[in-house]
């Protein structure tokens, strides 16, 4: 199988060496081409049609966001990964940049003086990105049984078996951003449990999710910290960088955050937060995992829905990556399997049935 061919775009040259460097030692990637501002990167696009680009947010002549748009127009489909530097402003950019269509970002540190360090952490998040964001050639698709079982466990669950929602689980990485805004920008009312929302994201750039879904929909959103409350109609993001779990206190029920291991490559990770949901409300959960790489929530999905949770699951054709869900779905334990403009419809009808308007309670 031919490499995955890369275009680096960057207008520091320190950058673009090591980035070049790095993609070069993976031998399922090759760098095509390098570019210094977003002008030179559309002119290479038409020589050398690579299959993947990564795009700095800040270069002069022209930035990436004024890139991506002018990319669009003549090559709408072309993955791309930006770099932000992992400041407020840098993520707000990056956060527009996938609006507008690119597939996920990477955080560059403002520092690259100490080349080692920086080559080893774009390298952890990069690489994974590049592969998982392009296709390749003789993959399978899912085994075309999964969504006849499915419309048998969906129909078993409208009958006497399921139990009763008192909270909204959501999990998500790469194209999640976009996925989460498109989910509660079509809800025409809040959610009648608390949500609780892991999406795999750096910490200033999680701050900045929050107060952008907040904007869009009815729904509240606030980034999650330890000691707060949860309330109905309210969606809890969890902070980059921390796990984010539930804890009773008293007869309530607040958030917890710590800085434990990795689970699955990831903190936040989904599994955490569905483990600590069990404890309190056992199988009395709605839970929803949308696109992103890796299989995190498949086995916080699968215990859950062994207490008698409900599960949804976003399809392929509409996921940026089919890692997550796939993952969901090939334990058998999705309720559903769904395009991500039916999720929103999908909430309305399992909440508006089974949830309970008791906020932060516990069962």
């Amino acid at each position: 199988m031919p490499p995955i061919r890369v275009l680096v775009t960057d207008d520091s040259v320190v950058v673009r060496r090591i980035v070049t460097e790095m993609i070069e030692r993976d031998p399922g990637l090759e760098v095509c081409g390098t570019a210094r501002d977003g002008a030179d990167a559309l002119r290479q696009v038409e020589s050398l049609d690579p299959d993947i680009m990564t795009l700095d947010v800040e270069m002069p002549v022209m930035d990436g966001l004024e890139t991506l748009r002018n990319l669009r127009t003549v090559r709408p489909k072309l993955p791309v990964v930006m770099f932000s530097t992992l400041t407020t402003q840098g993520s707000a950019a990056a956060l527009d940049a996938l609006s507008l269509g690119a597939k996920d970002y990477v955080g560059k540190p403002s520092n690259v003086g100490r080349t080692k360090d920086v080559a080893s952490q774009l390298e952890e998040e990069l690489i994974p990105k590049l592969k998982a964001l392009v296709p390749r050639k003789g993959t399978s698709p899912i085994a075309p049984a999964f969504p006849t079982r499915v419309t048998q466990r969906a129909n078993e669950a409208f009958g006497d078996r399921v139990n009763r929602i008192d909270a909204l689980l959501i999990a998500s990485s790469t194209g999640g951003p976009v996925a989460l805004e498109s989910v509660f920008g079509a809800l025409k009312q809040p959610p009648p449990v608390p949500t609780l929302i892991v999406q795999h994201i750096p910490p200033v750039f999680s701050e900045m999710l929050a107060t952008r879904l907040d904007k869009v929909g009815p729904t509240r959103f606030v980034h999650g910290e330890a000691g707060m409350p949860i309330e109905a109609g309210t969606a809890y993001l969890a902070p980059g960088g921390l796990h984010m779990t539930v804890e009773k206190r008293g007869a309530s029920v607040v958030l917890g955050t710590n800085e434990g291991p990795r689970v699955n490559h990831c903190r936040p990770a989904a599994d955490i937060l569905f483990e600590s949901a069990e404890s309190i409300w056992g199988g009395n959960v709605l839970c929803v995992v949308l696109t992103g790489m890796g299989n995190d929530g498949a086995e916080g999905a699968r215990r859950l829905s062994a207490r008698g949770a409900s599960v949804i699951a976003q399809d392929e054709a509409s996921s940026v990556v089919w890692g997550m869900p796939r993952a969901v779905a090939e334990t058998g334990v999705a309720n559903e399997i769904v395009s991500l403009d039916e999720v929103p419809g999908r909430l309305d009808t399992w909440l508006s049935r089974y949830g309970r308007r008791t906020a932060g309670s516990i069962r």
